[in-house]
């Protein structure tokens, strides 16, 4: 079984299957990362020498389980980057906000938002409900599902479980604030260097399936201005290739702040989550063809 078949056997099954509803890895992975985190991210000795101790033990031992598995049959490969893909998943959360922003339930929106975003949720208003699901879709496309398939390529099995593992650690560790700083340092820094490549694919896909001129003016004018180096890009590009204008207050922690604007034009608003999904599903066809022409070049 060649790369692009379990490629897109593991595209199938998440459009077919979407997340497993019990028992993921990731949601055991993360109570374990919980409890390793409670043990050594105390206040003595160094902090980011133990936060590095951290990922290597918790991230190690299963890109190595990862290599031994798929030495053993292909099929291990395609259920691991099955697994680690949450294409599906991100378009089912985002749906949900819609039915509830059409239904005029406020508490019902606030609530299905803050299951996608880390900001504070409960003031949102709908507008900053759709500009939040519309950041969310940009950005998490990128991580669930066109960093996985890149790490898939470059690396196979163990690139991606590898990948996936290090993304989760920094949406658990990777924050600026007292207890994570100096313990989340190195799982920030190293999700930064693995995102560095597929960030920008993927913002080049959007501004290919969307408004190319203004997608490439706002990621070359405005993507410095964002505090990630990788949503920056993203963001920037997928909201000119969308027409619609991103960043602006969010509340995290108690704390507001004032993002810089990315993107040309309005705010978004319900239907604009929808178009957001659809680049996000375009960029995803792109990427296929590419995939399944380059494999057809080089066989």
């Amino acid at each position: 079984m060649t790369t692009v078949w379990i490629i897109l056997g593991a595209l199938l099954l998440d459009i077919l299957l979407g997340e497993p509803r019990r028992w993921h890895p990731l949601v055991g992975f993360g109570k374990l990362a919980e409890w390793l985190e409670s043990q050594l991210n105390r206040p003595e000795g160094s902090t980011r020498l133990r936060g590095l101790a951290a990922l290597l033990l918790l991230v190690l031992p299963l890109i190595l389980i990862a290599h031994l598995l798929d030495q053993l049959t292909p099929i291990i490969g395609l259920l691991l980057l099955y697994l680690a893909l949450g294409g599906r998943s991100l378009i089912e959360h985002a749906r949900q906000i819609i039915s509830a922003l059409q239904a005029q339930d406020l508490a019902l929106s606030r609530q299905r938002v803050s299951w996608i975003v880390s900001r504070e949720t409960s003031k949102m208003q709908p507008s900053d409900i759709s500009r939040a699901t519309v950041e969310s879709v940009l950005e998490n496309g990128s991580d669930a599902i066109f960093g996985t398939l890149f790490w898939f390529l470059i690396a196979g099995a163990p690139g991606v479980v590898g990948y996936r593992l290090v993304n989760t650690l920094d949406a658990m560790w990777g924050y600026r604030n007292a207890r994570f700083q100096h313990f989340g340092w190195a799982v920030a820094r190293l999700d930064d260097l693995l995102n560095w490549a597929p960030a920008r694919l993927t913002a080049f896909s959007y501004a290919t399936v969307g408004s190319f001129q203004q997608s490439l003016h706002c990621w070359s004018t405005q993507a410095k201005q964002w505090d990630s180096p990788n949503a920056g890009p993203v963001m920037a590009a997928g909201a000119g290739a969308l027409g619609i204008q991103l960043g602006g207050h969010a509340t995290y922690h108690g704390t507001t702040h004032q993002r810089p604007t990315l993107g040309s034009g309005e705010a978004p608003d319900r239907e604009d989550i929808e178009r957001a999904i659809t680049l996000v599903r375009n960029s995803l066809l792109l990427w296929t063809a590419v995939i399944v022409m380059g494999d057809w070049l080089l066989a």
